[in-house]
């Protein structure tokens, strides 16, 4: 198992995002806050949620701050999400491909590790995962690669042998910075929208994992 295909989260494995503006829009409106979708797409997929609180409250939201209110908002998350989890069209069929097919394969998500296990505990994942990172096993946030280059330290393999699956433009920023092929996953971004990626999809459905195993060749 000299190859690797990780995976980002939210709108890769699941499309998460509508249930993150749910939730965001109830903490918000507790705080008499009303964002716009448009201002959800900017300023809150695919970012952590240190930058997306400090963007809408307009201050800086740190240290214990932000412990406590990231806490509230991902608990809404979870108690809105768990009726509703389900994959990506084709996901969990090609991911299991990947495992016969002598991939290893791994999860780097931006997000809580309660929310990774909400997910990946229902979707049976982790039995099957060389690696399992969240938020709180990194110090800097995507686009910085320490999610990337930390996962490929656990699975014992370089950057070169890794594939990743993103879907927003830090994510594949901090997949390329990491050095590794990139798939962008084309749920709530366009092409237009994202950094290069080496080939995009829209789902899962009819992939082959020969196409991926070229990128590594």
């Amino acid at each position: 198992m000299s190859k690797a295909v990780i995976f980002d989260m939210d709108g890769v494995i699941c499309h998460t995002n509508p249930f993150h503006s749910q939730a965001f829009k109830i903490f918000f409106e507790k705080r008499n806050l009303f964002p716009t979708e448009d201002e959800f797409m900017l300023h809150m997929y695919g970012k952590n949620n240190g930058y997306i609180l400090s963007h809408f409250l307009g201050r800086k939201i740190e240290g214990q701050e932000l412990l406590e209110l990231e806490f509230e908002k991902e608990s809404l998350f979870r108690e809105i999400y768990q009726h509703h989890v389900t994959p990506i069209p084709g996901f969990l069929e090609f991911f299991h491909e990947l495992r016969n097919g002598d991939f290893k394969t791994a999860v780097a998500t931006s997000a809580p590790f309660a929310n990774l296990e909400l997910i990946a505990g229902t979707l049976d994942l982790f039995p099957h995962l060389e690696s399992a990172l969240a938020s709180e096993h990194v110090s800097k946030h995507k686009p910085d690669p320490e999610v990337y280059l930390k996962t490929a330290k656990n699975i014992s393999l370089n950057s070169s042998q890794c594939v990743v699956f993103e879907d927003s433009f830090s994510g594949v920023s901090a997949a390329k910075n990491a050095g590794m092929k990139v798939v962008g996953v084309l749920s709530s971004h366009s092409i237009e929208e994202l950094p290069i990626c080496d080939f995009y999809i829209r789902d899962y459905s009819g992939l082959e994992i020969s196409r991926v195993a070229a990128l590594l060749e």
